[in-house]
């Protein structure tokens, strides 16, 4: 399929990578966890991104994890992260996604090296030439140290560069700004569970999350009903999640998104280093998570 901004709508499912006891990637597990994202109403499947653990993984498990996607998406978008640091690694991936079956390419901003805001956009700009691919901007500026402003992401869409951007940022100004530049060029979505209903009702066409890989449905409930313009309904449906936001992200992500999946039968295995299981404190507080929002549902 040919990706477009007017594809980028509704939520997209940042999935986590599934890992065997020995820590190889799970094919059937990652295809069970697909079918069930798009038999849930996911628009799309943005695999290996943070949550999918893009650095742990070798260049063949991200392209074969690529792969196993588009065969269980069944011809829903599937756009995978590209968080490699340096051009030309990037473009690598890119390709080899191209290849493996990527509808488009979520790459981050460039980071450890990081260059003003020309630099950046002559960066996406040879991109999109390097890979032909459509993309979706990545910026999140507590990982890169590194942010895209508004007016340089109103010029990479009117350069035809991007039809997208993931806005994970809690800078609601300028996420306004961008929303007001470019939001009519490209397809704003937000990365941010805690201002999910908010960046929707204010403009953003949906988002992409990684605790969606839990409960589609509940994100999908909070997205139609701040998209009609209900931002107090949609925050308070919003909320009902907030135990399990504040739990899955107290330790680095996915660690105690993983765990918390194991506890309610969805088990993915555990995490690569540098990442850990979660401590013990941790899986208290998920396991107590996960009995009252079970609780609340049979309610």
């Amino acid at each position: 399929m040919t990706l477009s901004m007017t594809d980028l709508n509704g939520l997209f499912t940042a999935i986590v990578t599934p890992f065997t006891p020995d820590r190889k990637l799970d094919k059937a597990a990652l295809t069970k966890l697909v079918e069930f994202q798009i038999a849930s109403g996911a628009s799309g499947i943005v695999p290996i991104g943070g949550t999918g653990e893009y650095t742990a993984l070798s260049r063949q498990e991200r392209a074969e994890m690529v792969a196993i996607c588009v065969e269980a998406a069944g011809g829903k978008p599937v756009i995978p992260g590209v968080l490699s640091t340096g051009f030309e690694d990037a473009v690598e991936a890119g390709k080899n996604f191209k290849t493996a079956g990527a509808s488009g390419l979520m790459p981050v901003t460039p980071y450890y090296a990081t260059g003003p805001q020309e630099g950046m956009r002559a960066y996406f700009k040879n991109y999109r030439d390097a890979v032909d691919l459509p993309l979706v901007l990545y910026q999140i500026p507590r990982r890169t140290n590194v942010e895209l402003k508004a007016e340089t992401v109103q010029a990479l869409a009117e350069d035809g560069v991007a039809i997208g951007i993931k806005y994970s940022n809690y800078d609601m100004p300028e996420f306004l700004k961008t929303v007001k530049f470019a939001g009519d060029k490209m397809s704003v979505l937000s990365g941010e569970e805690p201002l999910f209903a908010t960046h929707v009702a204010l403009g953003a066409r949906g988002g992409v999350l990684a605790t969606a890989t839990i409960y589609p449905e509940r994100w999908i409930k909070v997205f139609e009903i701040a998209r009609q313009g209900k931002l107090a309904e949609a925050v308070a449906a919003s909320r009902e999640l907030d135990m399990l936001i504040d739990v899955v992200f107290r330790e680095t992500n996915p660690g105690p998104l993983k765990k918390y999946m194991e506890i309610v039968g969805m088990p993915v295995g555990s995490v690569r280093l540098p990442l850990t299981d979660p401590s013990e404190e941790t899986v208290a507080l998920l396991k107590e998570t996960a009995q009252l929002l079970s609780a609340a549902e049979a309610a």
